[in-house]
């Protein structure tokens, strides 16, 4: 089973988000929503995700808050940032973490998921 994790302070964007994802992958998955980074990080060890969908501008602790303090012990979960910002800052300051694998803006598309989830998946990198 898939465990995918979204972590966004905009419930209609999780809403769409997790809908996309269980309409377009053959796997079996799980998706676990979390609308604050707090909460995700009390709960995401436990979830050991495969995926993480991850906003960066949120009240009390931001994406990036959540990028310096998460450090998973298990596995390494794919990182994707998913975000309305299309400044090129945030874009170039998503790459120079490691753990990220790819800055996506928000609204996620069929493609992206078929990319990501899909037998294409090196299309992406």
């Amino acid at each position: 089973m898939v465990k995918i994790v979204l972590i966004d302070d905009d419930p209609i964007s999780i809403f769409v988000t997790e809908k996309l994802i269980q309409r377009n992958i053959t796997e079996p998955c799980k998706v676990f929503t979390f609308d604050n980074a707090m909460d995700a990080l009390k709960d995401i060890y436990q979830i050991n995700p495969h995926y993480l969908f991850l906003d960066l501008n949120m009240p009390e602790m931001s994406g990036w808050d959540f990028l310096e303090i998460f450090d998973p012990v298990k596995q390494d979960p794919e990182i994707y940032i998913l975000s309305s910002s299309v400044d090129e800052r945030d874009i170039n300051k998503a790459n120079q973490y490691e753990k990220v694998k790819k800055y996506l803006s928000k609204p996620l598309i069929k493609q992206y998921i078929h990319l990501i989830f899909g037998k294409n998946r090196q299309d992406i990198h």
